[in-house]
C-alpha cells in the first residue's frame, strides 16, 4: 500500500519541454508554463533548450507531443488540460491538437 506522501507525489505532474533556442521558442515554453501554472499550480515545469526545430512535451516521462514529428506547435489549451488531468491521477495522454502552421508563400 502506498503512503499518502507517495500518492501526493504522483499527483504533482512533471512537465519537461525541450525547445529550439535557434527558433526562439523559449518564449513559447514560458507562455505554456504560465498557462499550466494557472490551472495546475503545483506542476513542475522545466523548459530546456534543445534540438533545432524542437518543441517536445514530456509529462511524467511520457512524450505526449513532438514538434519534430508534427512540424507544428501543440495546442496549449490541450496541454494544460492533460497536465490538469494528470494532477488528478490520470495517465498522460497524447496531444492531438496543434497550432496553425504559419506558412508564407511568396
Amino acid at each position: 500500500m502506498e503512503t499518502k506522501t507517495e500518492l501526493n507525489h504522483k499527483m504533482i505532474p512533471k512537465v519537461d519541454v525541450e525547445y529550439c533556442g535557434a527558433c526562439d521558442y523559449g518564449g513559447h515554453c514560458l507562455t505554456l508554463a504560465k498557462m499550466i501554472n494557472e490551472k495546475t499550480p503545483g506542476a513542475n515545469i522545466y523548459c530546456k533548450r534543445g534540438r533545432q526545430g524542437s518543441f517536445e512535451v514530456v509529462i511524467n516521462d511520457k512524450l505526449v507531443y513532438s514538434k519534430l514529428q508534427t512540424m507544428a506547435l501543440p495546442d496549449y489549451e490541450e496541454v494544460v488540460n492533460v497536465v490538469s488531468d494528470v494532477s488528478k491521477g490520470l495517465e498522460p495522454k497524447e496531444i492531438k491538437g496543434q497550432q496553425p502552421i504559419n506558412c508564407v508563400i511568396q
